[in-house]
C-alpha cells in the first residue's frame, strides 16, 4: 500500500514507519518532537500532518539501484498526499544526486531536500513539524479575519491553501534577506513560488522594500 489512509497527526507530533524504530533519526528526534511509530504506512516514512509526509532516500538506496525510483513513482501516482523527499547527499551518493533531483522535482513535481546524514535529517524533520504548526496557526488567524468581510472570496481562500504548504513556506525563507515574516508577506501577495519568481522589482518593493526586493529579484 502507498499509505494506511487518512492519518490524524497531533501538532508537535510525527508518525514514523515502524522500520525507523531504533534508528539514528528516531533517537535524535527524542525530546524535540513526539514520534509515534505505526505499521502499515506503506511507502511513507514519516507523516508530519494529515496531508504532508516524508519519503526518505538513503545513501544505500541510491547506490543499490532503481528501486527507490519505482517507489517514488508509485507514491506520486497513487497518493494525494504532499510528499517531501529527503535525500542523503554524501561523497558516495553525490554522483547520483542530479539525476534524482531531475526525477523528483521536474518529472514528479515533488519537493526535494538534501541532507548529509540522518542527524541532519532529524533536524530538518523537527523544523518541518514546527512549520506545520506555525503555518497552521497563521492560517487560522487569516481565515478568521477574512471570514468577517470576504467569506465568499475564492482568491483569498486560494492564498490560504498556498500558505498552508510548509515546504513552500520553508523554500521562500531560503531567499537571502527573507525570514519568516517576509516569507508570509510574499506568499500572501503572490500566492505561489511561480508568481514570486516572475515578479518585477517594483512589485516586490511594494511588499518588502527596495533592498530586499533587489536581493529577491537577483536570487
Amino acid at each position: 500500500p502507498v499509505t494506511a489512509g487518512p492519518i490524524v497527526v497531533p501538532y508537535g507530533h510525527a508518525i514514523g514507519n515502524e522500520k525507523w524504530r531504533g534508528s539514528e533519526i528516531a533517537q535524535r528526534l527524542q525530546g524535540k518532537i513526539r514520534l509515534i511509530f505505526e505499521d502499515g504506512l506503506g511507502l511513507v516514512d514519516f507523516h508530519l500532518s494529515n496531508r504532508t509526509c516524508i519519503l526518505y532516500i538513503s545513501e544505500a538506496d541510491l547506490v543499490a539501484g532503481d528501486e527507490f525510483k519505482r517507489r517514488l513513482v508509485r507514491f506520486r501516482n497513487a497518493s494525494s498526499l504532499r510528499g517531501i523527499v529527503i535525500v542523503e547527499r554524501t561523497q558516495i551518493s553525490g554522483q547520483y544526486f542530479l539525476a534524482v533531483q531531475k526525477l523528483v522535482v521536474l518529472e514528479l513535481g515533488m519537493v526535494l531536500l538534501p541532507v548529509a546524514n540522518q542527524g541532519e535529517a532529524s533536524q530538518l524533520i523537527t523544523q518541518l513539524v514546527s512549520f506545520c504548526y506555525v503555518t497552521y496557526g497563521f492560517i487560522l488567524l487569516q481565515v478568521r479575519e477574512q471570514s468577517k468581510d470576504h467569506n465568499s472570496n475564492p482568491f483569498l481562500r486560494k492564498q490560504c491553501s498556498q500558505l498552508a504548504e510548509p515546504s513552500v513556506f520553508r523554500t521562500v525563507q531560503q531567499i537571502p534577506g527573507v525570514g519568516k515574516t517576509k516569507a508570509l508577506l510574499l506568499l500572501q501577495q503572490f500566492g505561489s513560488i511561480h508568481r514570486l519568481c516572475n515578479a518585477s522589482v517594483k512589485e516586490l518593493e511594494l511588499v518588502v522594500g527596495q533592498m530586499v526586493a533587489q536581493q529577491i529579484y537577483s536570487f
